[in-house]
């Protein structure tokens, strides 16, 4: 056996906030066919939602010792001290995982994570079998992002009403070109002609050939997803970075995010229309959370990218747990945090 072949291969599932790496990853364990993989999640945010959706799915995979969550800020930024540790142990474990996932925040740039898979400990026992990463195709088609600065430095020079650069388009932009396989997620809310612009502008901002393929509900064949045998690790010229000059070093300084405290609600659908009108009118990036349901025994789950809001019963309350709802709001530097949660409490 070669000593590529005897590392455990390691998925980095990258993509930006909503864009459904968690629903991608849950449809893989239902689907990995008794495969002992092991989830580390990272979470921007004070409560540890993506773990703990992962662990309420019910799947056989997603047991509670197989998912470790990272929530102390964005793996990229807390390389030495988050990441690296939880590699070890996992590598450690009596029974190493098969395969490791590796679920970024949506704020992560992949390539200091690559970087790190160069780690004296890590590096002879665990290989980047590919960078995935996940496009909310909607967003992407409605122009959220910029393919081209210098267009966009055109029209602001152009319009003094458009804002300043946006560092979300560099993050998308990071994680586009660090990918070796583009999963166009939500692809059914497409038509025909905006899914095929789509792929053009993907095909010219990609830096090499990438396999690029549409998704509805992250549902995709484990088989497409893993043993991409890239060695990611092996190969980071080839993906090039807006932070490569300052060695992949970046701050988060214009995110923030809090936890607003959820009452239970007679109405899904009225907190849901709430919720929408309260991302418009703020600005907000991204909600998501749990609410109890007055006369319903199962937990509320809630998604929310921009005014995109979603909602579904996830799992019953465990007896004896309190019925306590939450929401995590991400945004922008500046958010109104009172008004927001005065407005979420309606």
């Amino acid at each position: 056996m070669s000593a590529a072949a005897a590392k455990i291969p390691a998925t980095v599932i990258t993509g930006f906030l909503g864009a459904g790496k968690t629903t991608l990853v849950r449809h893989l364990m239902a689907h990995a066919g008794g495969r002992r993989i092991a989830i580390i999640v990272n979470e921007f945010g004070a409560l540890g939602i993506d773990g703990e959706t992962l662990r309420s799915c019910g799947i056989e995979g997603c047991a509670e010792d197989n998912i470790v969550e990272l929530a102390n800020g964005c793996l990229c930024c807390t390389v030495a001290e988050d990441f690296l540790p939880t590699m070890e142990a996992l590598l450690d474990r009596a029974r190493p995982p098969e395969h490791i996932l590796i679920e970024t925040s949506g704020l992560a740039l992949p390539k200091p994570l690559l970087k790190a898979f160069n780690w004296p400990s890590i590096r002879s026992r665990v290989t980047v079998d590919g960078v995935v990463t996940v496009v909310d195709s909607p967003a992407v088609a409605d122009g959220r992002f910029a393919d081209d600065p210098a267009a966009v430095a055109a029209q602001r020079a152009a319009d003094p009403s458009v804002e300043h650069d946006n560092p979300l388009a560099e993050v998308y932009e990071d994680q586009i070109q660090a990918a070796d396989l583009v999963v166009l997620n939500k692809a059914d809310l497409l038509d025909d002609a905006s899914a095929t612009r789509l792929r053009a502008e993907l095909a010219a901002a990609l830096p090499r050939a990438v396999k690029v393929v549409a998704a509805s509900e992250g549902r995709l064949d484990p088989a497409i997803l893993l043993g991409i045998g890239a060695a990611a690790e092996d190969d980071l010229a080839a993906r090039p970075s807006h932070h490569d000059a300052a060695d992949g070093a970046h701050e988060h300084d214009d995110f923030e995010s809090f936890v607003v405290p959820l009452a239970e609600v007679v109405s899904p659908a009225a907190l849901t229309e709430r919720l929408r009108k309260v991302a418009n009118a703020h600005d907000v990036l991204r909600m998501k959370g749990f609410a109890a349901v007055s006369g319903k025994p199962s937990r509320l789950a809630i998604q929310g990218v921009g005014t995109r809001f979603r909602h579904d019963y996830d799992r019953d309350w465990a007896p004896g747990e309190a019925r306590e709802g939450h929401l995590v709001v991400i945004g922008r530097a500046g958010l109104d945090r009172a008004a927001i949660t005065a407005a979420v409490a309606g």
